[in-house]
């Protein structure tokens, strides 16, 4: 029996703790097919991001077209999209219907600090989130898109999106979930380590993951989560890198 196929749509990340890496490892882990469009190129580390190169609009299109006209893809995330005219394409392919189940992480800065978004595009993720089936912004990306808006209530913010939306609490351990109407908080225990590297686009990945294997939207949050925490404490004892390390997406 065929494997669901999962599309990420994302940036690379040299050290392979985020982005497009830890977006295929996560797929293999949960035995689903990857496929992968990438968005941009950067030079990036533990410590930080030392250079971003968007790839053009018009070939992102082009992966996109090699992909979705050849394999039956079932789910699809986006991580890094860079700017506003890669927005607008992968925005056009959502409002024609070809993006199914579609999981955005709006990536705007990095954990280290560094905007991976350019400013002038912020605006212009605010109609890509009304295609997604769940949208997964951290707390910082989730001020930026309130402040931008002059939104005033979280309620507002979700809004944004018809699905489910997730606030992530990195350091916290709590997530807030809008879904069905109302905020509901899932909370676990947070865990020693500072190798959180590319927890974000892992837990994105693992919800497009448990879309594509037919779990409801909030099944498919509940179970993200869950591997994330045990992706987490694999690694906590990691020494990979000088700044915070990668998680360890190959479970036993």
């Amino acid at each position: 029996m065929n494997p669901p196929v999962v599309l990420t749509v994302a940036g690379s990340d040299s050290s392979g703790g985020a982005g497009v890496a830890a977006d295929l490892a996560t797929f293999a882990a949960l035995g689903v097919h990857g496929t992968a469009v990438i968005t941009a190129v950067t030079a990036q580390n533990t410590v930080g991001v030392q250079g971003l190169h968007p790839v053009p609009a018009d070939f992102v299109a082009r992966q996109l077209d090699s992909v979705l006209d050849d394999l039956p893809v079932a789910a699809v995330k986006t991580g890094m999209l860079a700017n506003r005219d890669i927005i607008a394409v992968v925005g056009d392919y959502a409002a024609a219907g070809r993006l199914p189940n579609l999981v955005v992480d709006p990536v705007m800065v990095s954990s280290t600090g560094n905007r991976l978004l350019e400013a002038e595009a912020e605006l212009a993720y605010w109609e890509f989130l009304g295609h997604a089936t769940v949208a997964t912004p951290n707390a910082r990306e989730a001020l930026v898109f309130r402040d931008v808006g002059d939104l005033e209530e979280p309620s507002d913010l979700a809004a944004l999106c018809p699905g489910s939306m997730v606030i992530t609490g990195e350091a916290t351990a709590t997530d807030f979930i809008f879904h069905d109407g109302g905020w509901v908080e899932l909370s676990a225990e947070a865990i020693d380590t500072d190798n959180d590297h590319g927890t974000g686009c892992t837990f994105s990945a693992a919800v497009a993951a448990g879309l594509a294997a037919g779990m409801t939207p909030m099944d498919a949050i509940t179970g993200a989560k869950e591997f994330v925490r045990e992706c987490l404490k694999r690694s906590a004892k990691w020494n990979l890198g000088t700044g915070p390390g990668p998680v360890a997406h190959l479970l036993d």
